[in-house]
């Protein structure tokens, strides 16, 4: 449906300039399995959302091992996700926000070949700043290898992905819109999208598309461009504890400073690993002991272990899974008990949420980050909690999940390269 707004903040390149200097917004930030999510599914008790969510995070770690190299959009679900809007007048969509993702696409209309879509789908036919990309402009690139041209002279662009799902359509510009938290919607115009007309597989029914906040020159923080002095933010409330949102912050609102904020860097590679952030784990402590993390890297850079939004667990190499879990197991005093969801180990017995847990710390480059409770343990049942860590070894890829990430400001500084930490009640952001 298309929403009318009594006043929207209009950001060019030119009135960006002053943005580098202090400017910020926000928008809000939902899980799809909090009852604030549009398309919340009641009928779900929270335990099968809990089950879903895992089966999705360990989907999504196995396809990206394809050699497109892209972020699994289709198994996202059990992300965050964030209200946009595309067009004139703006017509809104439920997209996933995520890190391990660079290009913003939606289901478009007329589409022979879509997968299924609660919402109303986005009709370029309607919206009067909508145009798509010639071949012959510096835009149709933004794709990279993904994109060619149609018979008419039309930017395409093409995504596989290695579940068989894939996402075909028009390259186009159009003005994007996000309704900031300050009640002015800030409209970006120009914005570079892909426009699926043939997109099947596994997607989620209950999201239209994708924003990415990758690294790669097709995502959301990148066209920004000097509107956010390349920061971007987020605050994730952890799932089943909290009906409140999480949000996500750019500009100046993003910035992660003060007491208990630590900074590590990221690294980036070119390729198929060219979305992500890569961070460096150097060692992982249980109590006094300390376990060296993998020094091995598939990136070709010096990180070892993707930050991503969009997935749920965490996966550590072998080696360091295997002496994690048992120094985590060696200090737990609840009776262990058998995992009532496929794909976790390490599960106990109890039917609080005060249990003890060992002072648990990840080493990153320059970084060290003390994991509470919440960021250790998932609750999969009324009386069964189990570790969120998994092994690598059937993803291939080393991934720092968002359970690891909730009651975090979490920054990324595109300039500096650089992504923070600093512990955070996500809840009452």
């Amino acid at each position: 449906m298309a929403l009318i707004f009594s006043l929207i903040l209009i950001v060019s390149s030119a009135a960006a300039a002053a943005a580098d200097g202090g400017y910020g917004f926000s928008v809000e930030l939902v899980h799809r399995d909090f009852p604030k999510f549009p398309l919340f599914n009641s009928s779900e008790t929270h335990y099968q959302r809990i089950a879903n969510a895992i089966r999705r995070s360990i989907s999504r770690g196995t396809v990206s091992l394809t050699d497109t190299g892209r972020a699994p959009i289709s198994n996202s679900g059990g992300a965050y996700v964030v209200k946009v809007s595309l067009g004139t007048p703006p017509f809104s969509i439920v997209a996933v926000a995520d890190t391990g993702s660079d290009i913003i696409w939606t289901q478009c209309k007329p589409c022979p070949n879509c997968y299924q879509q609660i919402d109303p789908m986005f009709d370029p036919s309607k919206s009067s700043t909508y145009k798509t990309v010639p071949c012959s402009s510096p835009t149709c690139s933004f794709a990279g290898p993904r994109s060619s041209c149609s018979s008419d002279s039309v930017c395409e662009y093409s995504i596989s992905y290695g579940d068989g799902s894939h996402s075909n359509g028009d390259i186009a510009v159009d003005t994007l819109t996000m309704d900031s938290t300050s009640g002015r919607p800030m409209a970006f115009p120009r914005t570079a999208i892909g426009c699926g007309h043939d997109n099947a597989g596994s997607f989620d029914s209950k999201v239209s598309g994708i924003v990415g906040l990758g690294h790669g020159s097709a995502s959301l923080i990148q066209q920004m461009g000097p509107a956010t002095g390349g920061k971007f933010s987020y605050c994730l409330a952890p799932v089943g504890n909290s009906h409140d949102s999480s949000y996500l912050n750019f500009g100046s609102n993003a910035i992660v400073s003060g007491s208990g904020a630590v900074s590590t860097p990221f690294y980036t590679s070119e390729g198929k690993y060219e979305t992500f952030y890569v961070l460096k784990i150097e060692a992982m402590s249980v109590g006094s002991n300390k376990f060296d993390f993998s020094s091995s890297s598939p990136f070709g850079t010096n990180g070892n272990i993707i930050i991503d939004s969009g997935t749920t667990l965490t996966f550590l190499p072998p080696d360091t899974y295997t002496s994690f879990s048992k120094a985590i197991s060696d200090a737990m005093d609840l009776k262990p008990t058998t995992s009532p969801i496929q794909g976790v180990d390490y599960c106990y017995t109890t039917t609080t949420d005060d249990y003890k847990v060992p002072p648990v710390t990840v080493h990153f480059e320059g970084a060290d980050v003390s994991l509470k409770r919440e960021n250790l343990f998932i609750r999969v049942d009324n009386n069964v909690v189990c570790l969120a860590f998994m092994d690598s070894n059937g993803v291939g890829l080393q991934i720092y999940g968002n359970i690891a990430q909730t009651n975090f400001l979490v920054g990324y500084d595109i300039k500096k390269s650089t992504v923070s930490f600093k512990p955070a009640n996500c809840a009452g952001s």
